[in-house]
């Protein structure tokens, strides 16, 4: 099977084509397009902005992926697009262009959910994921637990009440003044800092759910930065390696605590946040402590992809186009 892909939830107009018989998931071209260096101007991302980027970048870079891969539109079985959640604005432009396509091609058009997709990302590494299993999906926008029986049946036990872990990270960056994406920001100024320099939170890790808070570790910081007459680069790197722990153990403990409690064989990990580096040796010797399977992403399919779509369109069922709308609240 052949799917082509299309991304534009939020700062990155992608395309992807996979080829997969349901074993193997091969990317036979790929093209991620950026606007993170229009953005940071911003310190975030402008909705209106992003929006006109991928009207401009969409097709360049669908035509390209197209080029790269050899395969002529006839040779597609179905198109897979991100139908949300994400930025209505910018979720539009990927699904008009999507049911364009697939109505001029006459193929078969897949709605997919991009926070799902994440979790998809694991099937690029093509090594068997044994069940049931827990996922762990966090990014700019969401923080959530993900029970999965098999690769279709998805549950979610766990979510955010406030901000997500990558929202906290772009937050703290800010309130520091280290830049945008802060998740990159605060973990390259963490390394040579002090982990256990500041006492911050670690919220809800004791809490009889498998919910999440960063808000009040984002509060902390703040407190903690006005008891300084001075921040200097040493200050900055305990601050933010202080931080950064309190984000990795509140993350691992839960998930750790779910896959125990769900009887879980392997633990996925999924979202943008998932690059950092921490987290990913974290949650990598925690699982081998508790004799779980782990599967984490490649780096470069952490962030927003086209890839990660169109293994999820694999395991998604095609819709009327008609009835396929961008909805920029849609949950797992």
């Amino acid at each position: 099977m052949i799917i082509l892909a299309l991304e534009s939830s939020c700062d990155e107009t992608a395309a992807a084509i996979l080829k997969t018989d349901g074993r193997r998931f091969d990317i036979l071209s790929e093209k991620v397009w950026s606007q993170i260096n229009i953005h940071k101007k911003f310190g975030g991302v402008v909705p209106e902005v992003a929006a006109r980027n991928h009207v401009l970048k969409i097709i360049p870079v669908l035509e390209e992926t197209l080029i790269g891969a050899g395969v002529k539109p006839n040779k597609l079985d179905a198109i897979a697009v991100t139908a949300g959640p994400g930025l209505i604005t910018s979720l539009i432009v990927g699904v008009q262009t999507a049911k364009t396509l697939a109505y001029a091609w006459h193929k078969p058009l897949i709605p997919v959910n991009h926070v799902k997709a994440h979790l998809y990302a694991n099937w690029l590494n093509n090594q068997p994921i044994k069940f049931p299993a827990i996922g762990l999906i966090v990014s700019g926008g969401h923080t959530e637990l993900i029970l999965l029986k098999n690769p279709t049946s998805l549950k979610k036990i766990g979510a955010t009440v406030d901000d997500a872990a990558g929202e906290a990270f772009d937050k703290t960056s800010q309130l520091l003044k280290l830049g945008y994406p802060g998740g990159v920001a605060i973990a390259l100024k963490a390394e040579p800092g002090d982990c256990s320099a500041f006492n911050f939170p670690r919220p809800m890790i004791n809490a009889a759910n498998f919910n999440f808070s960063f808000s009040g570790l984002k509060t902390a910081v703040l407190y903690a930065t006005k008891k300084i007459n001075k921040l200097n680069n040493k200050i900055i790197a305990d601050l933010c390696a202080s931080f950064e722990q309190a984000v990795v153990d509140t993350l691992t403990v839960k998930t750790i605590r779910a896959a125990h409690q769900y009887k879980a064989k392997t633990i996925i990990l999924a979202g943008g946040v998932a690059a950092n580096k921490k987290l990913r040796i974290t949650l990598q010797q925690q699982a081998e402590k508790n004799s779980f399977n782990l599967s984490l992403p490649l780096i470069k399919y952490c962030t927003d992809n086209a890839a990660m779509i169109a293994a999820a369109g694999y395991f998604a069922k095609p819709a009327k186009l008609e009835k396929i709308n961008a909805d920029p609240s849609w949950e797992i």
